[in-house]
C-alpha cells in the first residue's frame, strides 16, 4: 500500500495510532513517556533507520568514535527517521545535536528519535526539524557512548524498532508501526478518526456522552 506520508502526517495522531495498535493486539508500540519532542508543534512521520549505542568509559587513541554514526547519517534517505537507542533514560549519552540535524535534513530525512539526550536545542528548533529525545544535556557522546551497530533491531524507549518500521511522533509521544502491519493499522486508524470526528461533533451539540459512545463506540 502506498501512503502519502505528508498528507497523513496532518491527519493521524499518536493517540489514535496507539488505540488502533491496542485494538489489533499490538499494545507495546508507544515509547515510554520520557521521550519528548523538542518542539511540541512539530509532527514526525517516516521510516526508521536505527542505530544501537553502548556506554563507553574512555577515548581510545587513534579511534574515530563517531564512525558508525557518521555512516548512518550520511546514508539517510528522504522520508527516513534516525532512531537511536541508547538504553535510556540516560544521563551520559547525547547522540544528537545541531550538526547531525543539519546533515540529516540536507539528505531529506524527516526527524530523529532517541531515548538518549540531545543538545544544541536552540539550533535544532530554529531548523524546524522534529527531534524526540529522552532529555537535554550539553555532553558530547565521545568517551561516554558510541554507536556500535546500525540498521539492526533496537529497543528505543521501551519499543522494539526495526529498520523500515513506520515511526510517528507528536506532542503526545512516539508510536512505532511494524512494517508488516502498517496497511491495516493506518486503515483502521483513519476509520477511527472518522468515528471520533462524528463523536466530537455530536458532543459539541450537547449530546450525552453515553448516547454517543453507544452509537459510535469511540471514547
Amino acid at each position: 500500500m502506498a501512503f502519502d506520508v505528508d498528507s497523513l502526517k496532518g491527519v493521524l495522531y499518536a493517540a489514535v495510532l496507539s488505540d488502533t495498535l491496542d485494538a489489533l493486539g499490538l499494545p507495546n508500540q508507544a515509547m515510554r513517556p520520557f521521550v519528548r519532542p523538542l518542539d511540541d508543534g512539530l509532527v514526525l512521520f517516516g521510516r526508521a533507520r536505527t542505530g544501537l549505542y553502548m556506554p563507553v568509559w574512555e577515548v581510545v587513541p587513534g579511534e574515530n568514535p563517531y564512525a558508525v554514526e557518521i555512516a548512518l547519517v550520511d546514508d539517510l534517505r528522504p522520508g527516513e527517521v534516525a532512531v537511536l537507542a541508547c538504553g535510556g533514560p540516560t544521563e551520559r549519552i547525547a547522540p544528537w545535536g545541531e550538526l547531525l540535524t543539519t546533515a540529516a535534513k540536507a539528505r531529506g530525512a524527516v526527524g530523529c528519535v532517541t531515548d538518549g539526550l540531545v543538545r544544541d536545542v536552540r539550533h535544532i528548533r530554529q531548523a524546524s526539524f522534529p527531534v524526540f529525545a529522552g532529555g537535554i544535556g550539553p555532553l558530547d557522546s565521545k568517551g561516554r557512548g558510541k554507536m556500535m551497530e546500525r540498521d539492526v533491531t533496537v529497543n528505543c524507549g521501551g519499543v522494539l524498532v526495526r529498520p523500515g518500521d513506520l515511526v510517528f511522533g507528536d506532542v503526545d509521544g512516539v508510536v512505532v508501526i511494524p512494517r508488516e502491519r502498517e496497511e491495516e493499522v493506518i486503515t483502521a486508524a483513519l476509520a477511527k478518526i472518522g468515528g471520533e470526528n462524528h463523536t466530537r461533533e455530536e458532543l459539541a451539540k450537547g449530546a450525552k456522552l453515553a448516547e454517543v459512545f453507544a452509537k459510535y463506540g469511540v471514547l
